[in-house]
């Protein structure tokens, strides 16, 4: 008898585990909002979000830029409790960008944390939205005397959306 208490015992320690691989690894193409992970790392990956191939963060959080930062990080302060930085180890980005086939680097912030850039521009997430939407690309905001316009950071024919839904003026931060 207890040779099948035995025998039983590791049955379901098995399945556990294989249970416990499954989830880790995903097991879906998609998350709940519809959008479709066509490749990534841990890192970053390329997802279709309303039509347009956006770079993504590893939650499906959609990653931004803004052209005024061509010149070096304008956004500080106030400007990252809205637009936060995507923390990457060089390392880590030159992995992404060959498994992507993208331009992704780093660059150090002011701070000396050393934050993602797509094609040379430091990315973002936008805190006011979640995995799958496209709501910063298009906004508008001043901070410290300096004007951002806010893009999708936008991967191969497809270009994102022109921010219809998103402010046109100025936001109240």
């Amino acid at each position: 008898m207890r040779s099948s208490i035995r025998h039983l015992l590791t049955v379901v320690l098995a399945v556990a585990a294989a249970a416990l691989v499954l989830a880790a690894c995903g097991g879906g193409s998609g998350d709940d909002n519809g959008t479709a992970t066509a490749a990534g790392s841990g890192l970053v990956s390329v997802q279709s979000v309303d039509g347009a191939n956006v770079l993504a963060d590893g939650e499906g959080r959609t990653l931004y830029t803004a052209d005024v930062e061509q010149s070096g990080i304008r956004c500080t302060d106030a400007c990252t409790s809205f637009w936060d930085p995507v923390d990457a180890r060089a390392s880590e980005a030159q992995g992404a960008a060959t498994e992507l086939e993208l331009d992704l680097s780093t660059v150090l912030r002011p701070g000396g944390e050393r934050q993602l850039t797509f094609e040379g521009l430091p990315l973002y997430t936008f805190t006011e939205e979640g995995p799958g939407q496209l709501d910063g690309d298009g906004f508008v905001d001043d901070f410290k005397g300096t004007h951002f316009e806010w893009a999708a950071a936008t991967s191969g024919a497809d270009s994102a959306p022109s921010g219809a839904n998103a402010p046109s003026d100025s936001s109240p931060y």
